[in-house]
């Protein structure tokens, strides 16, 4: 009975401690300084999709849902079977056209000093020729001989054009399915948390299918909406608080970073000043990525709180409202 007590005791206790604090942040809403706006909004951050450029098969997920990651670490790997084969095929292409360069090479050796041997007999029975101790058709032998070894050596030359040429090919496809191969491995594109494992081991995803979702904790910020007779007055880069409604004894200094040109919602007909009053414009207010990586490990997204902008007309902050952050 006595736990059961202090059991009810401790619920009392946490109710009137949340009504307490609602009451406050209205409290305080209603008696903002002059040139304090508030609104309330909840913490979101960018969200990236770690995703396979191929379709396959999913051979292993590295990370699980929470798990913070680098910039460049591998999260994830895609079958690479037939890629790997396909690899090793290029490789022995290359090796082949290697080969077929050398023995083109060493037939150009062999046909050039033929045909240089055949330039030399022409050039002895031409002079044989002219002192009538050679006939004609020795002469006439000679030149077809050597005309049919510069069509070989023009031959071997083109051999040794057309093995460079199918060892750049070669090159080429083994380059491109390296790049393949390389995109087998996924690795996350920034530092983050994983927030969702989309696909497991053994699943096919199609091509662009998408594998993990990556929570870039450096860009985090809330979005709130002011009326136009406020959001008109705000800059980029103007100051702002943030108190989060699980830790209100913290205050997050934020930054205006996005002012909509149009109003998000709006009555059917704007012909009253009264009516106009009523437009509503969404404010981006964005953290500092330092105080949020030196605070990652508490960073969470849906979090909602109430935001305080000051405008031009402020000159200070209250007290209530000075930055306060964890040790």
């Amino acid at each position: 009975m006595k736990l059961r007590t202090w059991i009810v005791l401790g619920v009392i206790a946490i109710a009137g401690a949340a009504g307490g604090y609602v009451y406050w942040q209205q409290q305080l809403a209603a008696q903002l300084p002059a040139g304090i706006v508030s609104s309330n909004g909840r913490i979101e951050a960018e969200q990236v999709n770690i995703s396979s450029k191929l379709a396959g098969r999913v051979a292993e997920v590295l990370v699980d849902q929470g798990d913070m990651v680098d910039a460049g670490q591998i999260v994830a790997r895609m079958d690479a079977g037939e890629i790997n084969a396909q690899v090793r095929r290029a490789q022995a292409e290359i090796r082949r056209a290697e080969k077929a360069k050398l023995e083109a090479s060493a037939s150009v050796i062999r046909v050039r000093s033929h045909l240089k041997f055949t330039e030399i007999e022409l050039a002895r029975v031409q002079k044989l020729h002219r002192k009538g101790f050679a006939t004609t058709e020795k002469l006439d032998q000679r030149h077809n001989e050597l005309q049919a070894a510069d069509a070989n050596y023009r031959a071997a030359v083109a051999g040794v054009e057309q093995a460079n040429e199918a060892i750049t090919s070669a090159k080429e496809e083994l380059s491109r399915l390296t790049s393949v191969l390389d995109d087998t491995t996924l690795k996350a594109p920034q530092r983050g948390r994983i927030q969702y494992r989309l696909a497991e081991p053994g699943e096919v995803v199609a091509a662009g299918g998408n594998i993990l979702t990556l929570l870039d904790i450096a860009d985090v910020y809330m979005t709130v909406f002011l009326p136009a007779s406020d959001a008109g007055l705000l800059t980029l880069g103007s100051d702002a608080r943030i108190i989060l409604d699980p830790v209100p004894q913290y205050v997050i200094p934020a930054k205006v970073s996005f002012v909509a040109a149009e109003a998000q919602f709006t009555p059917k007909a704007v012909e009253t000043a009264q009516e106009r009053a009523k437009l509503m414009f969404r404010v981006k207010l964005t953290i500092d990525p330092k105080l949020l990586r030196k605070h990652e490990d508490r960073v969470k997204t849906g979090v909602r709180g109430l935001a305080y902008l000051q405008l031009p007309q402020a000159e200070q902050w209250p007290d209530n409202l000075n930055i306060k952050l964890p040790e």
